[in-house]
């Protein structure tokens, strides 16, 4: 079992509305365009595909797209976008889940693998990335970088967004490599939902030795999808690693 908390029916009908941000073409166009080339004439496997903000654009752009999802609530509000023989969605867990068939791309998104809790898990990640790739197949992962820069000494929490309607910061557990993501959501009658989520941040060359543990070889890191260089302040990269042909 995985050690990814499971989203809820109430998560899952209010992501939508709470990313419309991170939905928008501003921020969808230059990921669908980035993914789509590297899948080519290929199929895309989206490892927790969720609601299927990028899975469901992606296979509009025409790329055949399977997903898989932990979350059954998540997939039930991809499926009101888009139907099975469309775009397949296996429930399970995006470490151990296997799927029939090739592809030339798998992708996992949005920091989603720091929903793995254990270095472990992760790891299994990769080697399950790997072992649905077709040689000369890309794994690509978007992550955040570790904020621990903005951690005076003694303090353990850092702000990421601090808006009209929405409050939100990470606490850190240094010596674990855990975080908590706190939110503090206004409603429209103005009262405030919190919600917590836990995750295993990891840092690119971590990354890059589990690669190498699942048979993978960087290929590419930038700093967003527009293949901005990636630097020593960038706050996340777009990784993609490839299997030997």
């Amino acid at each position: 079992m995985t050690s990814s908390e499971l989203w809820t029916r109430a998560n899952a009908d209010r992501y939508d509305a709470e990313e419309t941000e991170m939905s928008s073409a501003a921020v969808l166009g230059p990921t669908v365009d980035f993914l789509a080339e590297l899948a080519g004439d290929g199929g895309a496997l989206e490892l927790a595909i969720g609601t299927g903000r990028v899975g469901v654009p992606l296979r509009e752009r025409g790329v055949p797209v399977v997903g898989i999802e932990l979350s059954p609530h998540m997939a039930a509000v991809l499926r009101r976008k888009v139907d099975e023989d469309t775009l397949p969605v296996i429930i399970g867990d995006m470490a151990t889940t296997v799927v029939p068939g090739e592809f030339t791309l798998v992708y996992l998104v949005y920091n989603t693998i720091s929903n793995l809790l254990t270095q472990d898990e992760q790891v299994e990640c990769f080697c399950n990335a790997a072992r649905h790739l077709a040689p000369g197949g890309r794994f690509v992962v978007e992550l955040g970088v570790p904020p621990l820069r903005l951690l005076p000494p003694g303090q353990v929490a850092v702000p990421f967004d601090v808006s009209e309607r929405h409050l939100g910061f990470d606490t850190f557990d240094l010596v674990e490599q855990l975080l908590v993501s706190h939110h503090l959501t206004r409603g429209d009658d103005g009262r405030y939902r919190r919600d917590d989520s836990r995750h295993r941040y990891a840092w690119p060359a971590e990354l890059d030795l589990m690669a190498r543990i699942a048979g993978l070889g960087l290929e590419r890191r930038v700093a967003d999808w527009d293949g901005s260089p990636f630097g020593q302040d960038s706050t996340k990269h777009i990784s993609v690693w490839r299997k030997p042909e």
